[in-house]
């Protein structure tokens, strides 16, 4: 885990980088870096569809509103970048700050060491468990079909964009 990105699964391919090149050098390389990085945002939807239900299906130990698990699903979408400091396609989970004052809730929520919370907001502190891991074992069982649907939508802008040149 990178950074501020509290859970990320990333996908890395060699040709990544001459592939963003090849689509700065083309006239209309803005339009086609925008329809590759929604291709490769469309491969990774299903992971991202993966790992939403797997935060949903951890245990709720409470009511209160709002709603952790929900707020998290929300925040889990496929990320593409074309360029700058970090280019790659993965599935990230954002941070909540707005719900029960707990941004860090994606991070916290698979850990097996748990996270502290008081009772009630005052009073004791004591430790909560989520699932642990519920993240990465959500798309675990697919992450090869997810790494190979970013490749395809990689090689088939390659194809599009070496058929200019013949």
């Amino acid at each position: 885990m990178a950074g501020q990105n509290p859970v990320d699964v990333a996908v890395t391919f060699e040709g990544f980088d001459a592939l963003t090149a090849a689509l700065r050098g083309e006239e209309d390389g803005k339009q086609l870096r925008k329809e590759l990085a929604k291709g490769m945002r469309d491969a990774l939807k299903p992971a991202a569809e993966q790992a939403k239900s797997g935060i949903m299906a951890m245990a709720a130990t409470t009511t209160a509103a709002p709603a952790l698990r929900s707020a998290i699903a929300k925040k889990i979408r496929p990320e593409v970048k074309l360029g700058g400091r970090w280019t790659g396609a993965r599935v990230k989970a954002r941070k909540i700050p707005g719900v029960r004052n707990f941004a860090n809730a994606a991070k916290r929520t698979q850990r097996a060491a748990g996270w502290r919370t008081q009772s009630w907001g005052r009073g004791a502190w004591r430790v909560q468990h989520g699932k642990v891991n519920w993240f990465d074992r959500a798309m675990e069982p697919n992450a090869a079909a997810y790494r190979q649907a970013v490749a395809d939508a990689m090689e088939a802008m390659a194809q599009r964009i070496a058929s200019r040149t013949r």
